[in-house]
This record gives C-alpha cells, structure tokens and sequence, in this order.
C-alpha cells in the first residue's frame, strides 16, 4: 500500500519522483504529495485524487526546482483523503519533511505527549507525530534524531526523511513496511518497488527490517537502530525495463494475461531437468520430505486461492494431509504445528503483512518455512528458510493474473516432486504430468485465442447486479478466484460456493436471468456438478459453463459453454481461469472501470 520514492543527485529531484511515482500507482492510493529542496527550503505540494492531479500542480514538476526531495503516493488509513492529511508531514517550524508507509501503533498517547510540549498538529493522520517526534530530538545530528524516534515508536514504518540544515542527503528506515534504495551515476534513490527505479538504475539494496540509510549523491550508508555501521550488498535487477510497460496493451491487466504462457514456462523450464523436476532451492533431502506429516499453506487473496488448489492437489498425488489458511486468521488462532508439520507461505509481493508475520510465527515456535514468491529480495525472500520463485517477472495490475498462475505451477511441482519422492505415484504417472505440465503454456495460447468471443458474451453482463460461481474440488478452488476477479475490478457483487451447497441457503438468491458460472473441469464430478446447473436453470438462472473438450452431455444444462483443452484433472486451474480472467477484464471495461487500480485497493498490502 503507498508509494515512496525519493531522489539526491545532479537531475532535478521533481520529475523524477513524479516519474517513480508513477510506477507505483499499482500499489493503490487516494492523494499524492512532494517536498523538495530548493536550495533554501523545503517547499512541499499535496493534492488529493490522482497522481496527474498532483501533476498539472507542478506542470510535471517544472514548478519544484531542486536536486533533491521526497514523494508519496497515499491510502488513507488515519484521517480521510484531504491535502492536509496528504505527504510530505512537516515540524512546525517547516524544516524537516517526513514521508511514511505503514501504521504508527502508539501514536496516540506520542501525540498526547507532544501536545503536552507544545507541538501543533494540523492532520489526523498518525505520520505527523513522526515530523514533531524527529523535531524534539534532532540537535544537529540526523542518525542520532531518527533512532531515538525509532525506538519510541510501534508499529511498521518504511520512512523517507528530509532536514533543511541537511542539504546533501535524505534518509530512509524502515520495519515490516518495503523500502528499497538504490544508487546510479547521476544520484541515488529511495523507493517502495522496484519498478519506480527501474528507468534509472538496476543496483538496489534491500532495506532490512530496523536499518536507516542516509543517502547522498555519491553513495550510500547503511546503519543499525542502534547507529552502528552495517556492510550491505548490492543486487542487480535482471528484469525488462519494457516488462512493468504496457507495450500497446490498453491495460496491464491485459498485457499480464498474455503474458502468462511465458510466465509458466520460466517456472517451469529451469526446474526439470533428464525428465525430473529438480527444486533444488527447497533445500530438502528425499529423507526429510518423506518425513513430512502435514502441511500447512498460509496465504492472502488470490494466493490462498492457489493454496486451495494445492491441498487438493498436494493430499491426492503426495497423500500429505494439507491445511490451508487466510494469513490473518492463522496469526491469531494460536495454530497447532507440530513435529513433522512443513509451512508454506505464498505472496506475490513478499511483503504481505499478514503472510509476513504468519511466516515468522512459524519460525519463532521453531518450524522452517518454504516461501513462494515472485519478487526477488522481498521480506519472505530474505526470511524464510527457503525460496521457490515464480519468475513472473513485474506484475503491475492490482489484480494479479500472472503472478496467481505462476504459484499454481510451482505448487503443481512441489506436489509432484513430493509424490514421486514418498512413492505415491508410479513413473508412468509422473511422466504423463510431466508433458502434461509443459503443454500448459501452448495450450493457454489457445484459449487467449477465444477471447473476442468472451469479449462478446461479457458485453451483455456489464450491468449485471449479482453473479454466482459455482464448482465442486478443485471446480470450487477456480471459482474462488473466478469471483474474486470480477468483484474486484468490475464492483458487481459477485460470490463463489461448493457447488453441493446449494441446497443449504444460497439457491435461494437466484432470480431470473441471474447469471451462473458453473466450472465443470474434474471427470470424476461432471454429472454432480451438472445436477447442480439444472437445479440453479430451473430457478431462471442463465448459466456458463466452462468445461473439458468432448464433455458434450453439459450442453444440456447450460445456455453458453467455454471449452478448454484437455489435460490432467489437477492442473484444470491453470487453463479455467483464463476466460474466467478476460470475462472478469472485459466486463470491468465496459463499465467503465479503472481496470489496473480498482478502487479501495493496493497491490501489496502492507498492514493489517
């Protein structure tokens, strides 16, 4: 949630923020705000609305003149969008600016007390208790003023900070909110992801958790919270500078569902080898894994749906017991781990605060954690015990499509890697999933290849009040999603249930002409699942079906049917959701709707 992005060097600081900013739009927010030196002062702008707003303020940032500053884009969680609560916060005396992603735990009794001395404050948001906070402390020495105010605070915090009397450097800190920074020729950088530094360098390090950074235009320094020197080593990105663009597409959700046969194919491809899938980051031996007595997933959103999909997976090809749970749940129910027990957490971003601290409840009652991740470096990168990265490569609409198929591959892996290793499938089996597996990708481009007839049957939807998705095994894992899609980025009202529910209250909702998604993809459960459809169509429901190739007998029960190629049963997911993704895109466009940055949504949520 929130974007920083900072800059000290020779270029004028203004576009470039507003530039790195603009590449951070993804994460969500509601107001946008600067503050730049100018030589003099600190002279700040603010707006609220969209980043263009903020913008046309500063005519592209012409209107800020300076070679170094601080930006932010906002979520509001303390105090409602307005310019006043926008960022940069300042003291009162304008001379220091702070910038702040995360949640101030205790800033209440801190603002209290800073009332007591005097201090005026001007927002509601919890921010500018920081601004005042570093004023008391600051004497002339600004590492010795922001550790003091970090060990007075709780809560997370990724923070970029300006000192009038400072003119050759910001700084930057952070804890359990992502910050990153990163230095190139002309400067360098501070930036909540990397896409917002991307045009201009590919050396990053990545801020841990209690380090502040000062930066000036010719290097970096890295310290404790405790002000003690630390060595820090840089990472050079490898991605596309092209791939966080939208190369001709109208949207990047677009752009990322095309991209997803690639994006399957780099999963997979560095990770079979002599027809043998070989995860050699998983850092088990054949002993440990068969050791294995449960599992537990722990994810958010769409990646929990992909945790779904896995325990039906997982428990029929390996027969391991798999518990799946949302991240925010599993932190507080004092979950049962227990010897044998294996933890997985999954996170497009790596930095999904509720997965974050699930992972290291894990670890703190002694149990390793596997990490399924996209974004190399990331907080799950660093402190889990082991990475599978998915290799997705930048995803940038909020709704995730690409990075959502890349965990179920990894997780199909996991599972057949896992299977072969306990013995529970033969050779045979594991080979025929094996190709299975890699004609994923070309099968995909298949169904991307439907798309104008998806486009057209979503048109007569758009102004749909209520959709129903329904599907029974893994049927109801792609529902789940399926739904999550629409609701997200169309705003119809939109649920998913197990397809035998039914009967027990939700039939009750269909009305004519409600439209039904019914996901038909598991042989085993066609004439159950199809039951199903004839009870919601003689209610007055329409219904879509998306089925296997040849399962001709459902056209009896459905009034429009999507069919995809024919593959393993347990890898049906990975080809449903495609048209479920262009229904959900298409539906979204034609109402209208801001289809990468739905409203009240970010990408990478960062508290709870």
């Amino acid at each position: 949630m929130c974007g920083i992005v900072g800059y000290i060097g020779t270029e004028q600081a203004a576009p470039i923020i507003l530039d790195g900013l603009s590449k951070l739009e993804y994460r969500g927010y509601d107001s946008a705000g600067m503050a730049i030196f100018d030589g003099e002062k600190i002279n700040t702008k603010k707006a609220v609305g969209r980043l263009k707003v903020l913008e046309n303020l500063t005519h592209g940032g012409e209107s800020m003149k300076g070679t170094s500053g601080i930006g932010h884009t906002r979520w509001a969680t303390h105090g409602a969008p307005s310019d006043i609560n926008s960022h940069p916060h300042m003291n009162n005396a304008g001379t220091i600016a702070v910038v702040h992603n995360g949640i101030i735990e205790n800033y209440i009794p801190l603002k209290k007390k800073m009332q007591d001395k005097g201090y005026q404050f001007i927002s509601e948001t919890d921010t500018e208790v920081l601004a005042h906070l570093l004023d008391y402390y600051y004497k002339g020495n600004p590492l010795e003023a922001i550790t003091k105010v970090l060990h007075r605070v709780e809560g997370s915090y990724a923070l970029g900070i300006m000192f009038a009397d400072q003119p050759d450097k910001i700084f930057a800190a952070r804890k359990d909110s992502p910050l990153i920074v990163g230095k190139s020729e002309s400067g360098s950088f501070i930036a909540s992801d990397v896409p917002a530094i991307l045009k201009y360098t590919r050396t990053v390090y990545y801020v841990d958790n209690q380090e502040v950074v000062e930066l000036k235009e010719d290097g970096l320094r890295f310290f404790s919270v405790d002000e003690e020197e630390i060595t820090k080593t840089p990472v050079t990105i490898d991605w596309d500078a092209n791939a966080a663009e939208k190369g001709g597409y109208e949207h990047f959700m677009l752009k990322e569902i095309y991209e997803q046969p690639k994006t399957i194919n780099d999963t997979i491809s560095p990770r079979i080898k002599d027809n043998d899938i070989v995860i050699e980051e998983l850092n088990m031996s054949d002993e440990e894994i068969q050791e294995i007595t449960k599992i537990h997933i722990v994810a958010c959103g769409s990646a929990y749906h992909t945790g779904v999909t896995a325990k039906y997976v997982i428990e029929g090809l390996a027969r391991i017991p798999v518990e799946v749970d949302v991240a925010s749940e599993f932190r507080y129910r004092d979950p049962i781990l227990q010897k044998g027990n294996m933890v997985i957490v999954i996170s497009q971003s790596g930095e999904t605060a509720d997965t974050l601290a699930a992972l290291r409840e894990s670890k703190e009652k002694g149990f390793k954690v596997l990490g399924i991740v996209n974004v190399v470096g990331s907080s799950i990168a660093r402190e889990a015990d082991s990475v599978m990265y998915t290799w997705a490569g930048p995803e940038i609409a909020v709704a995730t499509t690409k990075a959502y198929s890349a965990q179920l591959t990894a997780l199909y892996m996991l599972a057949m890697k896992f299977a072969k290793v306990r013995g529970t499938i033969d050779q045979e089996k594991f080979q025929s999933m094996l190709t299975d597996l890699r004609c994923l990708p070309d099968q995909i481009e298949l169904l991307l290849g439907q798309k104008e007839k998806i486009q057209h049957f979503a048109n007569r939807y758009v102004g749909a009040r209520d959709i129903f998705f329904i599907g029974r095994g893994i049927d109801y894992a792609i529902s789940l999603e399926g739904s999550l899609k629409l609701k997200e980025i169309s705003y119809i009202h939109s649920e998913a249930y197990a397809a035998g529910e039914l009967k027990h209250g939700t039939i009750s909702l269909i009305e004519d002409g409600t439209l039904v998604v019914a996901l038909a993809t598991q042989p085993a459960l066609f004439q159950k699942t199809i039951s199903n459809m004839v009870e919601v169509k003689a209610r007055g429901a329409f219904v879509m079906a998306v089925t296997i190739e040849g399962n001709k007998a459902i056209e009896k029960a459905a009034d429009y049917v999507v069919y995809i190629p024919e593959t393993n049963p347990y890898f049906t997911n990975s080809l449903a959701i495609i048209p479920l993704q262009l229904f959900a895109y298409y539906v979204a466009v034609g109402r209208g709707c801001d289809v990468d940055k739905p409203r009240n949504l970010a990408k990478s949520v960062t508290v709870e």
